[in-house]
This record gives structure tokens, sequence and C-alpha cells, in this order.
């Protein structure tokens, strides 16, 4: 019998797709379930990014292409951030990758060495502490709660740091709170930064879905001396409703840049050409269609706020970006349904899926044990059915 790598039994399947696979049973079952588990836009990509890959196909855009992504991409990247955060990176600083987990799994690798210890403030996307893991790091936890609005203060970073601190991920917007740092608790963060050396990621994938005037700001425009240790993960999944085409990016300095582009060279080499080519459409292109897909994220998120907060035992916070939310169920913990005492966030997931056939994901893995997670990529019939339902089954709790 083949013994597996150690490094299999760090890690976990995500629980996402976990559910995500057994709310689709249920749903080849005929069984009607409400899906608020999925992390993607529901909306189709728009039609000049397709008609782009169309036109890519035509023109036998099939082969290989530079390992880094195609120089038009990277230089699309690069004016991108120079428009929008003022900030000046060359093409040769930025590396295209199959989506940005890839991007992020990409750096990770080039950087964490044995022992290293990346600062995660929790709650988090799930694979940062996996990938850590992979890459054998020790992931090291920064908690929040509804409080603090789910962020850290500079204070707590402070208190965290420490001479085997080799990374400091942030993720604003964040998945899965939707949490999001004005420019003075950044800029806050930044000046405690700056006194330690460690490399900052972050985490930009949700920055243009944002509501009610909120302003996203980049911290290396607020805090230029961070520019040399700074990188930047951020794609074209959820801004343009592509996460089908894999298409993220890394920017930052040029020798983690090159390394993490050595790591994919040896893994993927270059992603798909024509996902390429839709992607420098999708940045340099017309943007008319993000503010639309915006505007009804937003009507989404106020309706399902307001429902989640009128089931009694719930509280639920209306989150600055991304399109989830987090709301609290610990007044619920320990109340039993069908003879069954639900005791964690998981049961609890769990129940809702089979009494109320609505799909949602426990906050175990996110770093909570008093939260469930909402996509409200969805549409409004979908958000008003699954709470009503919720609303049910809580009600048969005893």
């Amino acid at each position: 019998m083949t013994t597996l790598a150690e490094r299999t039994k760090l890690i976990k399947p995500s629980v996402t797709l976990a559910i995500a696979a057994k709310a689709g049973k249920l749903r080849s079952e005929g069984i009607d379930v409400v899906n608020f588990s999925a992390g993607e836009p529901d909306f189709d990509t728009p039609d000049h990014i397709k008609a782009a890959a169309v036109e890519a196909l035509r023109k036998g855009m099939t082969k290989y292409t530079d390992v880094k992504g195609i120089e038009p991409l990277r230089a699309a990247i690069v004016h991108k951030y120079e428009q929008e955060h003022g900030l000046a990176y060359r093409k040769d600083d930025v590396l295209v990758s199959c989506g940005a987990k890839h991007s992020l799994y990409n750096v990770f690798q080039a950087v964490i060495n044995s022992g290293d210890e990346i600062l995660i403030p929790a709650p988090y996307w799930v694979s940062y502490s996996d990938m850590a893991l992979l890459a054998g790091g020790v992931p090291k936890i920064i908690p929040t709660n509804e409080a603090s609005g789910f962020r850290i203060t500079a204070e707590q970073l402070a208190a965290e740091l420490t001479p085997k601190t080799k990374v400091f991920i942030l993720n604003s917007p964040c998945n899965p709170t939707g949490a999001s740092y004005a420019a003075d608790e950044l800029l806050a963060i930044a000046r405690v930064l700056e006194k330690h050396n460690c490399l900052v990621i972050v985490d930009d994938i949700y920055e243009k879905i944002v509501y009610d005037n909120f302003q996203v700001h980049n911290i290396v425009t607020l805090n230029p001396a961070l520019r040399d240790r700074t990188v930047i993960i951020n794609g074209v999944s959820k801004t343009y409703a592509m996460t089908g085409w894999r298409i993220g990016y890394a920017i930052g300095p040029a020798d983690i840049i090159s390394a993490a582009g050595k790591i994919q060279s040896q893994s993927t080499s270059n992603p798909t050409s024509i996902a390429q080519a839709a992607a420098l459409e999708a940045i340099s292109g017309s943007q008319v269609e993000v503010p639309r897909m915006v505007r009804e994220f937003k009507q989404r998120r106020d309706v399902i706020v307001d429902r989640l907060n009128a089931i009694q035992g719930m509280h639920c916070l209306k989150p600055q970006g991304a399109f989830y939310v987090f709301p609290n169920i610990s007044a619920l913990l320990g109340r039993s349904a069908n003879g069954k005492k639900l005791a964690s966030p998981c049961d609890f997931a769990d129940y809702l899926l089979e009494e109320a056939q609505v799909a949602v994901v426990p906050g175990e893995d996110f770093g909570s044990l008093e939260n469930i997670r909402f996509s409200y990529a969805t549409g409004l019939e979908d958000i008003e059915k699954g709470c009503e339902r919720i609303a049910a089954a809580v009600g048969k709790l005893q």
C-alpha cells in the first residue's frame, strides 16, 4: 500500500465544496434546494468579454503563452493599478495564474519556509491556513468579532507580530464577512507593519464589490514604504462574473514574482490562452456591467440582512463589500431538533439542509464557532424563499 505524503494529513477538503456537493445531490433527486453556499456571481460573463474569447479562438490563439501571462494582459494590469491606485509597476512585476487562488498558492510556495508564521485575521477565507500549511508555514490566527466589525486593530496586529512572522495577509472586502477597512484603519495597520520586516499580502479580489459609497484603498498607496514587501492578489472572477475562466494575478516585488513564476512553470505553465484574452477585455474594455451587478448585489444584501435579523436567535451585520453575510447563531446553538442537539455551526448547517433544504456554509473553517456564511450571489426570489424556510426551521427548535 502506498504511503501518502505527510502534507496531505495537514489539510482538509473544502467545506464549501462539500456543502455544494450535498446540495447538488439533493437537487439531482428532485428536491428544491436554495443554495447560499456558492461564492460566485450568478450573472453571466458580459457579452463583450465572451466575444473577445471567441475572437481569440478565431485568430488561432490556442498555443502556449509566456508562463507569466501574455504581455498585453500584464500591461493592462499595470495600467489598472497606475490609474486606480497611483502605483507604478512594470510588466515583469506581474504574474498571471489560473485564478487568484493559484496566484496566492504560488506566492506562498515562493516565500514561506518551514516554521514561518503567517498571520491571518479571522474570520478568514478557508484556503489561507491550508495553503500556509502546505508551504510548511504555521498559521497564526488573529480573532475578531461583531463588536469590531470583524476588523483587526493596529494594536492587535502589533501584539501578534513576532520575529517568526513571515507573512501578514489582509483581505478587504473580506470573505466570509464582507468587512472592509477604511483608509484610517489601513494607515494605522500600515504604520505597525512598517516597523516589522514581514511580507504583506493583500487579497483584493472583491475590491470592486462595495456599497454605500465605501471607498477601497490600497495599503501601498497609503504607505509607499511597504511597496517593496507587499504582494497584491487579484483577478477577474468576482468583478466580471468569470469564476470558471480561472484568471488571477499577483503584482509586487520582482524577485517574489519571478520566484512564483518559476513555481508556476513547473506546475501549470501558462493559464489558458483564450481565458487570458477574455481577461484582457474584462480589465481594459467597457466597465458598464460592473456597477449594474454591484447595484443588484446591494439590493440583495439589504434584503437578506433584514430577513435574517428578523429571525429570532440570529444576528447579522450589514457588510460594506463582497457578497456574503456572516450571521451569528450562538443563541441557537445548544437547542435540539428531531432529538439531536445542535452543538456547532456545522450541526446547524446540516439541520438547515435536511430540514429546510437550504444550503449554507458553517463557520468552523472560516475560524468561527458562532457563525454561518451565506452567499447572496443569487436571486431575490431565492433569498426570500430561503429565509422563510430558515425562519420556519428555527421555529421548530426546542
